[in-house]
């Protein structure tokens, strides 16, 4: 019997080691890790958990060895805090799931992931990376408003209905706000006023297929403007999620994928996009490493309303990193697993 090993952050274990709220916004409820172990045991796999990257560090300081790894492990500190795990376990030459420490790298840095789509013809609003706050008396974008968000956060942490900037002033003191807090330089871009969606994903490369598209769709009591912190963590009062079916969901399948296989994505992934003033939908970033709370993540819940069960969305990602992994271990090839 296969056995795979559980890598993850877990919200409590941290929480017990001192950090806060804010720092742990990222990582997992324990019902999160319940239900993947369960899934995965009833695909016919057994599972052990190891935990965080301190957990893994001293499982394979005593030579502990699995057949492959389920990594959601996000990280705490740098542009690499996601390609940790996958780097370690790439160096024990353990195949995983999910994408590898380069695309997570580039993926967790909004700005060199639309650089990146940008240069393969994906549309993505305009933009710009600043460092500091005089960098921002200088911005040179077509017009306002704007938005500010963190270059490198997930989970909605630093977006609130003020990253909407309508004026200079208002972008001096919102990008000094979210530099002070979160310690990082901040994207700006020319903010899109219609439709957002998720494209979910699952497969590697050409093999790639998704899933569904789900409207994001906020109601009066929600805040306004964008998909926030507030908003993802409280969605289920605040949020509505409907599946875009049909000719409605061309577009942002085309666009998704698009820029799915740019920054080569494995297994599965969520796209984010959103609707320009013309209607013409457009990249904002990607989620490689996405939420798997069955109830509270979008990929599962996008998969739900598609008609997709949560195990079998856990099949789809098994079925796509065992396919890869072995394509890899043919003679000759030395893409890495």
């Amino acid at each position: 019997m296969t056995t795979i090993a559980l890598t993850y952050d877990l919200r409590d274990d941290y929480l017990a080691r001192g950090f806060n709220e804010h720092q742990t916004a990222e990582f997992d409820r324990v019902d999160t890790i319940d239900a993947i172990e369960r899934g995965l045991r009833t695909l016919g796999y057994s599972t052990v958990r190891v935990g965080s990257a301190y957990d893994l560090v001293s499982a394979l300081a005593s030579d502990a060895s699995w057949d492959l790894v389920f990594n959601i492990c996000e990280g705490l500190y740098g542009y690499g805090r996601e390609s940790l795990v996958p780097a370690l376990l790439d160096h024990y030459r353990i195949p995983y799931v999910f994408s590898d420490p380069l695309t997570l790298a580039v993926t967790l840095h909004k700005g060199v992931a639309k650089r990146v789509v940008r240069d393969q013809g994906v549309p993505t609003p305009d933009f710009v990376v600043l460092e500091n706050v005089d960098q921002a008396e200088r911005v040179d974008l077509p017009a306002f408003p704007l938005f500010v968000k963190p270059v490198a956060e997930g989970t909605g942490k630093g977006v609130a209905s003020s990253c909407l900037v309508h004026d200079r002033n208002a972008l001096v003191e919102r990008v000094a706000a979210l530099i002070a807090e979160h310690e990082q330089p901040v994207l700006v871009e020319a903010f899109l006023p219609g439709r957002e969606v998720t494209v979910g994903i699952t497969g590697t490369g050409e093999n790639a297929r998704v899933a569904g598209v789900m409207d994001i769709v906020l109601n009066r009591d929600a805040d306004p403007a964008c998909y926030t912190y507030r908003n993802k963590e409280e969605c289920e009062q605040l949020v509505e999620y409907r599946a875009v079916t049909g000719a409605e969901s061309e577009e942002p399948v085309q666009v998704a994928l698009a820029a799915y296989r740019a920054l080569d994505v494995r297994d599965a992934g969520r796209v984010d996009l959103r609707q320009d003033a013309h209607g013409r939908y457009q990249f904002m970033e990607i989620n490689p490493l996405p939420g798997m709370h069955p109830e509270h993540s979008d990929l599962p819940i996008l998969c739900s309303l598609n008609g997709i069960s949560f195990l079998d969305l856990l099949s789809r990602i098994m079925r796509s990193a065992t396919d890869r992994i072995a394509a890899a271990r043919q003679p000759g090839r030395r893409i890495a697993a």
